[in-house]
């Protein structure tokens, strides 16, 4: 099959996946396996989510520079905002480098298919559950500014799920996470979609540096790492717009 086909396949199936709560990675490694597209290292899985993450700074663009500018002004929300987002993403970096080796090893489609299906159980279980408790309506917008400190600890600790078990959605991990620090559904989502800046931004520029020797090696090279990343990034953006 050619490899830039491939590419384009992978880049839709990241960018349809990367900010549901289905692990876009499980899907990429499964994906690739019935592809027969050889990415050993998984540089091509991890990079190409660089794609989908410029697609949440596109979509979150004037907010986010809303906040760079309160940052500089001094606003206590934007310092707040700040601080949680890297309180939550220590968790993942750090667990992520030490563990990098070994988790490689276990990036297999069957542990990712293991993965996806108890995954999927236990988020239907406590999306039952927390559907019975909760009789309120939903709010329309995100309440960002309301989440401490601490509630951005546990919701990073539960983001780690995803570094540990390949497979496990990593937007998943961490909206169930704000669900049970309780924040409700949209401001939960919310800020796992800004969590996954730092996370899935740092984690794909770290493996494209890492891999910078190796590229040639992917199949289609870094031609097709730049096709499967402007696909991912055209998709996702329209996922979540």
């Amino acid at each position: 099959m050619d490899f830039f086909f491939q590419a384009v396949i992978l880049g839709l199936v990241e960018g349809i996946t990367e900010f549901l709560p289905i692990s876009s990675t499980g899907h990429l490694i499964v994906t690739e396996h019935l592809l027969g597209f050889r990415d050993q290292s998984n540089t091509f899985t991890v990079v190409i989510q660089i794609g989908a993450i410029l697609a949440v700074v596109l979509y979150y663009f004037k907010d986010l520079m809303a906040r760079v500018g309160g940052l500089f002004r001094g606003q206590a929300n934007a310092l707040k905002f700040w601080l949680n987002l890297i309180i939550a993403t220590i968790p993942a970096a750090v667990i992520g480098l030490a563990l990098e080796e070994t988790l490689s090893a276990i990036d297999t489609p069957l542990t990712v298919a293991i993965a996806l299906i108890v995954g999927g159980i236990i988020l239907y279980v406590l999306e039952t559950i927390r559907g019975n408790k909760t009789s309120e309506p939903e709010p329309l917008e995100p309440m960002i500014d309301s989440i401490t400190p601490r509630q951005a600890l546990l919701i990073g600790l539960a983001q780690v799920l995803a570094v540990l078990f390949p497979g496990t959605s990593r937007s998943g991990a961490s909206i169930v996470g704000g669900w049970l620090v309780g924040l409700n559904r949209v401001t939960a989502t919310a800020f796992s979609f800004y969590m996954g800046i730092p996370t899935l931004g740092a984690a794909g520029f770290y493996k494209l540096y890492k891999a910078r020797n190796e590229l040639g090696n992917l199949p289609g090279g870094s031609v097709a790492l730049l096709v499967g990343s402007v696909v991912s990034l055209v998709t996702a953006f329209l996922a979540v717009t």
